[in-house]
């Protein structure tokens, strides 16, 4: 019996839980959501992630610049000092734009919130900028 409460303990700590049991909840807003938003003139900001190239490339008209993306590292998050500073200083919805509103995104906001930026306010973008359905909100390409 003492062997078998002992492998169950041992199991307990050597075999990681499934993703899913770690999995957090993030809030996503659409872009119909998003155009909607920026039609009816509402306290937004739009804090895009993408690097340099992508955003000169395409990014929707009024999002904030801050080539932070893949969002690991010190450096790329002293890249959202601004934005960040600005977002903790008015009461805008703040929406990630990333690439594909994946990983890069998960972490612009997980870095966001630690930075005392209320969750209530914080989106991303659903599937990113890749799949954005508005070019007439696009700026123009650089």
């Amino acid at each position: 019996m003492k062997k078998v409460l002992l492998l169950v303990i041992v199991f307990a700590f050597v075999v990681p839980l499934p993703l899913t049991a770690l999995a957090k909840d993030y809030r996503y807003m659409s872009a119909a959501e998003v155009k909607s938003n920026m039609e009816k003139h509402a306290a937004l900001t739009l804090v895009d992630i993408q690097v340099e190239n992508e955003f000169a490339e395409h990014h929707i008209n009024s999002a904030v610049a801050t080539y932070a993306y893949p969002v690991k590292s010190d450096e790329d998050k002293q890249k959202m000092a601004a934005v960040t500073n600005a977002l903790l200083g008015n009461n805008d919805l703040a929406v990630v734009v990333c690439p594909r509103g994946a990983g890069g995104a998960k972490r612009a906001y997980d870095h966001l919130l630690a930075s005392g930026v209320a969750e209530e306010r914080l989106y991303i973008l659903t599937d990113g900028q890749a799949k954005w359905p508005y070019p007439e909100l696009l700026a123009p390409a650089n």
